[in-house]
């Protein structure tokens, strides 16, 4: 038959703490610091800032936790399910008996704490809308003043000015100088972005800094400086890095540009490239002008026109030109009645003159009457011996005195009128 250790002799009888304190320090003797990897579960924040969780695998579990020093300087959040590469010391942990790993050091398993930290970040604050393209401002096309926020040691500065230069000499930059890199350096950007916010003339600000690893732009990928952008009251340009550089500050920026000259390139307008524009325009502007004055011009004279039609001396000087015109008309056709009336006048006298006894005056005859009764004699028969006559010639009258009657014989032509038988007084 067996016997129990210390039944046979003196017994030592420890109390739980002892016991407890004893196997602590065996522990943390014997095993000290490990690597422990495990999934995390149970993952819990207490008020004091430390980080409570269980590191298991398909066989066991142990107790973790990470104090709030070293939890807030975690660049990633711990959560459950996470696949996690811890080291710290094995202890146990007195008033309940558990062992536990007190944490000095966490890291993603697999992937790198600042990747995963940014893929967190980003996750976040997309949800909450701070990268929603509908939240970005648009781009002066000729701000007034130009901010830039970077390190006024920086390449990127120089980058920025030697562009401003070439493109708007005449476009003032304000710098507002900051750390682009290191611990605290998120808090320094960010208050250096609400610095040239609160300026009044800044229209823009740059954002900028040079390549560099992950971990040297990772005060870009800071909330803070996220907040900062979506907060300023103007539009915010992000020039970090180089083209396949992302960081949380190009999503939340107004516009990303791949360099920092591409971003000055982006916001400062080019001088040759506005000449060329002003003019195109300006020769638009003054055909435009013409056409219009033209149109203006047509317009203007049909107005007058139509307005001299209107008006009392236009209508009077029409109606004089009318009643000129009629005159005109009037005369000529008052001529022509008169010529017409002279034509036939004149053929009328022409027959009248063919048929006066004066015309067969004219050709030797005379007009013969009595002058006691003024009666005209067609026969010599009719006039008796001793009376008086009165004979008309084509030219001046004669008086006669009848000696007797005499036969005539009929003239066979008119060319010497038989000698009259009458005795001029």
């Amino acid at each position: 038959m067996s016997q129990l250790p210390g039944l046979g002799g003196a017994r030592v009888v420890l109390s739980v703490s002892e016991l407890v304190a004893s196997l602590r320090g065996l522990v943390e003797e014997r095993i000290g610091r490990v690597w422990v990897v495990g999934e995390v579960s149970n993952l819990r924040r207490a008020g004091s800032g430390h980080l409570y969780f269980t590191l298991k695998d398909e066989g066991a579990q142990l107790r973790a936790v990470l104090f709030r020093g070293a939890a807030g300087r975690l660049p990633f959040e711990p959560q459950d399910g996470l696949q996690l590469v811890a080291y710290g010391e094995v202890t146990l942990y007195e008033p309940r008996g558990d062992l536990q790993l007190l944490v000095r050091h966490l890291e993603p398993r697999g992937r790198g704490a600042l990747q995963l930290a940014f893929e967190q970040l980003r996750a976040r604050l997309d949800a909450e809308g701070l990268f929603d393209p509908a939240r970005k401002r648009p781009l002066p096309t000729h701000p007034r003043v130009v901010g830039i926020v970077t390190s006024s040691s920086a390449a990127a500065l120089r980058d920025v000015i030697q562009v401003s230069g070439r493109r708007s000499p005449a476009t003032p930059l304000l710098i507002s100088p900051t750390r682009v890199q290191g611990e605290g350096a998120e808090a320094e950007i960010a208050r250096a972005l609400d610095r040239l916010a609160e300026r009044p003339e800044v229209e823009v600000i740059l954002l900028v800094r040079g390549g560099g690893s992950l971990e040297d732009l990772w005060a870009f990928n800071s909330e803070e400086v996220a907040r900062a952008i979506v907060r300023a009251r103007v539009p915010v340009v992000s020039g970090v890095g180089h083209e396949i550089d992302l960081t949380i500050a190009d999503l939340a920026a107004d516009a990303r540009a791949p360099t920092p000259s591409a971003a000055a390139a982006l916001v400062l307008p080019d001088r040759e490239a506005e000449r060329v524009r002003l003019e195109r325009d300006l020769r638009r502007l003054i055909g435009a002008m013409r056409a219009v004055l033209q149109r203006a011009i047509a317009r203007f004279a049909q107005g007058r026109d139509a307005l001299r039609m209107l008006a009392p001396r236009a209508r009077l000087e029409a109606q004089r030109a009318r009643l000129a015109a009629a005159l005109h008309g009037l005369e000529r056709g008052m001529r022509a009645a008169q010529e017409r009336g002279y034509a036939r006048l004149a053929a009328a006298a022409g027959r009248l003159d063919s048929l006066s006894p004066l015309a067969v005056l004219g050709r030797g005859y005379a007009i013969v009457w009595r002058e006691a009764d003024g009666r005209v004699l067609r026969r010599a028969a009719e006039a008796a011996p001793g009376e008086r006559l009165r004979l008309r010639l084509a030219e001046g009258e004669l008086r006669a005195e009848v000696r007797g009657p005499e036969d005539v014989a009929e003239p066979k032509s008119l060319g010497n009128p038989p000698p009259s038988p009458t005795r001029p007084r």
